[in-house]
């Protein structure tokens, strides 16, 4: 070979190596981290995170809505992929909290579980990943162990023996670090250990293909709309370390910069988004049922509320709630919403009010007919198995022509269920209001949605 093409080829060679030795410097200057001094080992972590969740389930409000923890789950799996967990493997679940404070917190072991109101907060896919990347590195680096074993160091060696030798007293210290406390022993991190899942978190956002300053923007947009107002939650139960942005930047220089092709956003979160700002707000101490658990409602109120929609006023029961969303509002009774088989929340029980807007010509002599068949093919696409029972029917709702409509559907609850349409076309749009109801129980509630009806009052 001669001297030059023995040149081209190490340049060549050179060429291709020379990117490998870059991320391998990347690599390297990256910051190590590992857990620290612990006297619980990993199994036990599992075992506290697992009864401690257990009670979290039973305080907290869950959303029950499958398709939401599903999705957590996915995205949460794809990051736990790219989490250096010294090769222990934790059965990791990730769960929907109906709060809409701005929270999320891991349990030892794996157990997640993030408020809706970081999902409706975030302005994309990657910062959701940025505070569950933050979270999973709390399990990773075991930092509610780390924080039982130095609490339990202060209180002597006793204990400390008594755990590491198996002792009589080790049970009764796991099953009393297991019971769930918000704020407890478990959940009590040190500015230290924020750092470190901050840095460790923009660690498996680069890793995962997330724009790592996702991170520092969620920190920067929560410090900017808290100004003047009391601080979100997620700073009162995760202390700020100082110059938390800037460490999160720093960390980011280390790992080489922002990708070029870093990813921002999905198709995926902005429905769930949607998902989560149509679920109904429970109040602590209610939840939403799963399907197949749930207590029958009790009996509408005969003393009512005042409800006011585009255009109109009506009233309704006041031991209902209203339950508003993008376009419609649901109105029912504690224990009136059930899972449907799509994994979303739905009314099994109450009423459904929305107006629709109709593109058509309103002065039309069969305008009306129109717009009612329009939303039921609406509703027909979003529920396969809607059927028309009765068709319309001319009625007079505060004196303004409607047409009554019956369906049936698959209820929520299991077996069919009526839903009574009223639709009334006024210069807003048409005004729609849906009294749904079990088949077996839907004429005991008869009573009451007529008297809802009867109750509206349009604007002139």
């Amino acid at each position: 070979m001669s001297a030059r093409r023995h040149r081209i080829r190490n340049a060549a060679l050179g060429a291709i190596l020379a990117p490998l030795a870059l991320a391998s410097t990347a690599l390297a200057q990256r910051t190590e981290l590992k857990p620290g001094w612990n006297m619980f080992s990993t199994q036990q972590d599992i075992q506290v995170g697992r009864q401690a969740a257990q009670g979290a389930e039973k305080q907290l409000v869950l959303c029950n809505d499958p398709k939401v923890d599903a999705y957590l789950t996915k995205l949460g799996m794809k990051l736990v992929a790219h989490l250096n967990t010294q090769g222990v493997q934790y059965p990791w679940e990730f769960h929907c909290v109906n709060d809409k404070a701005i929270n999320a917190f891991a349990l030892p072991g794996g157990f997640v579980f993030i408020n809706r109101g970081v999902i409706e907060v975030a302005d994309d896919e990657a910062q959701l990943a940025a505070v569950m990347a933050h979270e999973i590195s709390h399990v990773a680096l075991r930092h509610g162990t780390n924080q039982a074993s130095k609490a339990e160091l202060a209180q002597g060696f006793l204990g400390i023996t008594s755990v590491l030798l198996g002792g009589s007293n080790a049970g009764a210290l796991l099953t009393q670090l297991g019971a769930f406390t918000a704020g407890g022993v478990l959940l009590r991190y040190s500015r230290s250990a924020e750092t470190q899942a901050d840095v460790m978190g923009t660690q498996v956002l680069y890793d995962s293909g997330y724009d790592p300053r996702a991170l520092a923007q969620f920190f920067e947009k929560l410090q900017t709309n808290s100004q003047g107002k009391n601080p979100p939650e997620f700073f009162s139960d995760h202390p700020s370390p100082d110059h938390r942005v800037e460490r999160v930047d720093e960390e980011i220089d280390k790992l080489g910069g922002v990708p070029a092709n870093a990813k921002r956003d999905s198709r995926e979160f902005e429905e769930i988004k949607r998902e989560v700002l149509a679920l109904p707000v429970v109040k602590k101490g209610a939840e939403l049922p799963r399907k197949g658990s749930f207590r029958k409602p009790e009996a509408p109120s005969k003393t009512f509320s005042d409800f006011h929609g585009n255009g109109y006023t009506m009233r309704y029961p006041e031991n209902w709630a209203v339950h508003p969303g993008n376009s419609s509002s649901a109105i029912g009774p504690e224990g009136g919403f059930a899972t449907d088989s799509s994994g979303a929340s739905a009314l099994a029980y109450g009423m459904t009010v929305g107006t629709e807007k109709y593109d058509g010509d309103a002065k039309a002599a069969n305008a009306l007919e129109d717009a009612t068949r329009k939303l039921i093919e609406e509703l027909q696409q979003g529920n396969p198995k809607m059927q028309v029972t009765r068709e319309p029917g001319k009625v007079l709702l505060n004196n303004e022509p409607g047409l009554s409509t019956y369906l049936s559907n698959d209820s929520p609850m299991g077996g069919q269920e009526t839903d009574w349409l009223i639709t009334v076309l006024r210069p807003e749009g048409l005004v729609y209001f849906v009294c749904t109801a079990p088949q077996g129980e839907f004429s005991s509630y008869d009573k009451t949605f007529g008297a809802i009806l009867d109750s509206v009052r349009f604007s002139k």
